[in-house]
């Protein structure tokens, strides 16, 4: 989409594969490199329904953002946004409210470089690099703080991206500093990768993706409950993606068809 520059291209491994990157491959996007279609081509041919089950995380993603805007809300913070690719949360969000207010934040510098480029005359949108293990610095930071009024209800997007921590990083402690953030009537929406599906593929995909850059840890069911806290979960509650208040023939299907998704997500709000 568009050249890095020096900066971005120094700090930047483009030998070993990236799940972002594997990410964006699954949902026939182009950002991806040969090491990371290779490592999401062995990942593919253990368990085949991942690439279904990123394009459905990735639609859930949509219907959440269309959801919340529909429910007033104005004000998102999509953290570990990932590669920019279609329906992104800001072109999402001003379908319904044009004056909705969207901060992407991510640590990948390719990703900022793509997002910056995309959102080059976007209105009412901000990029930030920052690391999700530092969420002081996040929510402190100049470009949320200028965009986001935290005295009024927002949401935090964390959808695809708490996997990516480690049980050494304290993802629960994390997650809990992003909860406590939001105001009365603020939503938290998750998606992670849930170890309690389909387990006997789950030890040799998460192998590969620990010769990644980005390794990846699945968590159980309740686990992955406990991210939302004392937060009130909306119906349909915590839910495979693709049976998260589905809109499609196709969605039904495919939950039908895959009843223990590899994702579990849900919106709760804050009372």
């Amino acid at each position: 989409m568009t050249d890095r520059d020096d900066s971005d291209s120094k700090s930047v491994d483009l030998s070993t594969p990236n799940a972002a990157r594997m990410y964006d491959y699954y949902l026939g996007g182009k950002d991806n490199l040969a090491p990371d279609r290779a490592a999401a081509e062995m990942v593919l041919q253990i368990a085949p329904e991942i690439r279904i089950a990123a394009q459905q995380n990735r639609a859930f993603l949509g219907r959440a953002v269309r959801h919340l805007a529909e429910a007033g809300i104005r004000q998102f913070l999509d953290v570990g946004t990932g590669l920019p690719t279609q329906n992104n949360v800001h072109e999402v969000a001003h379908r319904t409210a044009p004056e909705a207010q969207v901060v992407y934040v991510d640590n990948d510098p390719v990703v900022l470089a793509h997002g910056r480029a995309i959102l080059a005359g976007s209105k009412n949108v901000d990029i930030l690099q920052a690391d999700l293990r530092q969420p002081e610095d996040i929510l402190g930071s100049p470009e949320v703080r200028d965009r986001l009024d935290f005295d009024r209800p927002f949401a935090i997007l964390l959808v695809a991206i708490v996997h990516f921590l480690q049980d050494s990083d304290g993802p629960e402690e994390i997650v809990a500093r992003f909860r406590d953030a939001l105001p009365p009537g603020g939503y938290l929406v998750l998606s992670h990768v849930c170890g309690d599906a389909l387990p006997d593929a789950v030890a040799p995909v998460m192998e590969i993706y620990r010769r990644s850059s980005t390794p990846i840890i699945t968590r159980s069911t309740e686990r992955i409950r406990g991210f939302f806290g004392d937060l009130e979960l909306v119906d349909p509650g915590l839910a495979n993606v693709s049976a998260w208040r589905p809109e499609t023939v196709e969605a039904k299907r495919i939950t039908e068809r895959y009843p223990q998704g590899y994702f579990l997500a849900g919106v709760a709000r804050k009372p």
